[in-house]
């Protein structure tokens, strides 16, 4: 451990040179930490930002499969994919601030070996100059604190012990930082001053700016939510997962419980650490905006550009429904059309039918004519009421594929063509 709370401490003996005040210089120290993790941070930020952009399409696969738990996870995985971004990005980046807490957990807690300079052996010296002078720790996990709290009282004499100690100051606005608080103060009414009521406020401020914070990284982030079309998501930051709510009340109350069994300097810490966090949320969130915005606009092209397109079809397919127009499938084999052609056609030889064969057949087409725009229009057929989009006659072909006595009718002009 050493290797890591040695450079963490001369940077803070540093930053104490600097200001001559313990409360000052954690706060710089805090400052220095979130500059040095400033790149993780950002790609950090940047994750979590794509995982809530993607929360539309969640949602939207949520609702589709939702009872098929199996065949969501696996839509769920291959969007995650598919956008390049893992579902625990953001979320494994923000343990990287509690282990540096960790690591100046290890330093508050032992100031004089750290922070003062003294080696094992005049810590000792120093331990036994302050007990005979009545200050004898009887009990707790932070017995070096307790020490060093005196030594700025005692720094002459105790400096003849060790040369080369460092003097520490550890008052902060009034307050012995290096001081665990008390929750209990505000209940037993038995010493209500400054020092003691103002120690106990520093967890409870570090916890409620730890929640802010949360709050507005969640609200930032879901800001920038859309959907495929580019247009802005509301209330994303209200739909976040279990997971995400959890942690919005993990982080200030876990920092409270740290504050009421630890020196109050570590809540210090917390706190400014969480400024500087709302300051970095605001400013990332600005920066991968515009980012953002780019994609949201091509986005929003694109989907006025398919409406448009769209729109155009409706209109022409309106506009045949009421001309009475009728469109040609694609789709449909070449055989067939010309097939129905034939039996559109009108006949061309002159005096080969009388007039009442020539108005049954001119009726009979029109009648075709009629049921295959209702089937273009989409118009249900009244001999199958359960099909859309074909016109259907069930007694379009006989038992083997033989043409129906209409048919035969139809193309009777070829017939009398032919002869």
């Amino acid at each position: 451990m050493n290797v890591i709370l040695i450079p963490f401490a001369w940077i803070l003996r540093m930053l104490y040179a600097l200001v001559q005040n313990y409360g000052v210089a954690l706060i710089l120290f805090s400052l220095a930490l979130k500059l040095i993790m400033l790149p993780i941070n950002m790609k950090s930020k940047k994750s979590m930002m794509k995982t809530t952009r993607m929360t539309p399409k969640v949602k939207a696969l949520e609702a589709k499969y939702g009872g098929d738990q199996l065949k969501y996870q696996q839509e769920v995985q291959k969007l995650y994919k598919e956008e390049g971004v893992s579902p625990t990005g953001g979320c494994l980046w923000t343990l990287i601030p509690l282990i540096l807490m960790i690591m100046l957990y290890g330093i508050v807690r032992q100031p004089m070996t750290y922070l003062m300079g003294l080696s094992a052996d005049e810590v000792t010296k120093v331990t036994q100059f302050l007990i005979e002078r009545g200050h004898e720790y009887t009990s707790g996990a932070f017995p070096q604190v307790f020490y060093a709290s005196y030594v700025h009282e005692y720094f002459n004499e105790i400096q003849a012990i060790a040369p080369g100690i460092i003097d520490i100051n550890f008052n902060f606005l009034g307050l012995d930082i290096s001081q665990i608080p008390d929750w209990k103060v505000l209940f037993d009414g038995s010493d209500l001053t400054w020092g003691s009521v103002g120690l106990f406020l520093i967890p409870i401020i570090s916890g409620g700016m730890n929640f802010l914070t949360g709050k507005l990284s969640n609200w930032l982030n879901g800001s920038i939510a859309t959907d495929d079309k580019g247009r802005k998501v509301d209330n994303v930051a209200a739909s976040m997962n279990s997971s995400m709510k959890m942690m919005l009340w993990m982080m200030p109350l876990m920092s409270i419980y740290i504050g009421f069994i630890m020196p109050a300097g570590i809540s210090v810490y917390w706190t400014a650490q969480a400024v500087f966090n709302m300051v970095q949320e605001v400013w990332l969130t600005r920066r991968y905006r515009k980012v953002y915005d780019a994609e949201d606009a091509e986005k929003a092209a694109r989907a006025a550009e398919e409406e448009a397109l769209e729109a155009e079809r409706a209109r022409r397919r309106e506009e045949i429904k009421a001309s009475g127009e009728v469109m040609v499938n694609p789709n449909t084999s070449k055989r067939k059309r010309k097939n129905q052609e034939k039996a559109m056609a009108l006949p061309t030889v002159e005096g080969k039918l009388s007039e009442e064969e020539r108005a049954k057949l001119k009726q009979k087409q029109e009648e075709i004519a009629a049921q295959r725009r209702k089937a273009l229009a989409g118009e249900i057929s009244p001999e199958r009421p359960y099909s859309r989009g074909r016109a259907y006659d069930p007694n379009r072909y006989g038992s083997h594929g033989e043409q129906t006595q209409e048919e035969t009718e139809v193309q009777a002009p070829e017939a009398v063509d032919e002869n």
